[in-house]
């Protein structure tokens, strides 16, 4: 199952766990801790007092009590004192040991705070790395679906040289609305260009074109997949797409998938650009330099970065939709 960063208040998320960003005594305290507890009721710092307190870098589960979500997994992130006393290594501890909690209560869902990022210090783009890394690798051997929750966009800081990457790319590249008529005729002629060129690689025989041009979405990503010499369950988690999902588009050779779902697959495969613009057509979409999140697609493509954790990090600061999912 994937990974989604979203802005919500986790109190509010109907999830299996959700995780308490708490200090070392477990009664309650500010921010994501104290609105939990508040949340939760009574009944949960009940519970918490039986528990005995929890150590930096460990976590502890309770029940959910009168929250949407089942349960409460609570970890005690480390104090920021300028990052050379072992706080990354806590950190990450904090995410280890809470999927492993997650993972021991055969939970299936569950959506994590930024942890240590608030009142504790911890630099807010080094607490999205370590999270993002930590999941990522957890996803990769692992089914669950996990978010990520930023209360507000204030909260979430990208790189700011990525940021910047990115924007410049953006107003080289974005084409206004009003220059779109324009676009699409130049499109239209290039299209042509290239199905012409297609045609006629040297590198294909007539009967190779001739199959391509008859094959299906589905028959064109599975015979991709086996060409990049990757296995079905290394692609759907490195396009972070849930593998219900992926099973329809092997199982039925006419499924339509989303052009968010193409771009997943795509950015999995380690497409190029002109082989994404292929499987997109395949499905009945096209990059449009009208469309900015299209156009952060194409960066990324460009610079070979084809990690999707990445991409969605660079999505969600711009304010566009993620991919998979």
């Amino acid at each position: 199952m994937p990974f989604e960063i979203i802005r919500a208040d986790i109190t509010k998320l109907s999830v299996d766990a959700i995780v308490n960003a708490a200090n070392a005594s477990l009664l309650g305290g500010g921010g994501v801790d104290g609105a939990i507890h508040r949340a939760a009721g009574p009944a949960l710092l009940a519970e918490c007092r039986t528990l005995n307190g929890c150590l930096t870098g460990e976590a502890k589960i309770t029940k959910g009590y009168q929250l949407p979500a089942k349960y409460v997994i609570h970890t005690v992130g480390p104090i920021w004192e300028g990052g050379e006393k072992g706080e990354a290594k806590l950190l990450k501890s904090c995410y280890v040991q809470s999927l492993n909690l997650a993972v021991a209560h055969k939970l299936e869902s569950i959506a994590f705070p930024l942890i240590s990022s608030g009142a504790y210090g911890y630099p807010k783009d080094q607490a999205l790395q370590m999270a993002i890394t930590v999941i990522s690798d957890f996803l990769m051997h692992n089914d669950m679906m996990i978010y990520l929750v930023v209360y507000d966009q204030k909260a979430f800081v990208l790189s700011e040289k990525l940021f910047a990457s990115v924007q410049a790319f953006i107003d080289l590249h974005y084409v206004e609305e009003h220059a779109l008529f324009n676009q699409r005729r130049f499109e239209k002629i290039r299209s042509c260009v290239t199905e012409s060129q297609h045609e006629y690689k040297p590198s294909r025989s007539l009967d190779d074109v001739m199959q391509e041009l008859q094959e299906t979405f589905s028959e064109h990503l599975l015979r991709l997949i086996d060409l990049k010499g990757k296995t079905d369950v290394e692609t759907y988690k490195r396009a972070n797409i849930d593998r219900r999902l992926f099973s329809k588009i092997r199982s039925d050779k006419y499924y339509k998938p989303s052009k968010n779902t193409v771009l997943s697959l795509a950015i999995a495969l380690e497409l190029n650009l002109d082989e994404t613009k292929d499987i997109l057509q395949k499905a009945g979409y096209a990059l449009s330099r009208s469309s900015r999140f299209d156009v952060i697609i194409e960066y990324f493509i460009n610079e070979g970065n084809y990690d999707i954790f990445e991409i969605n990090e660079t999505l969600f600061a711009f304010e566009k939709t993620t991919l998979g999912v």
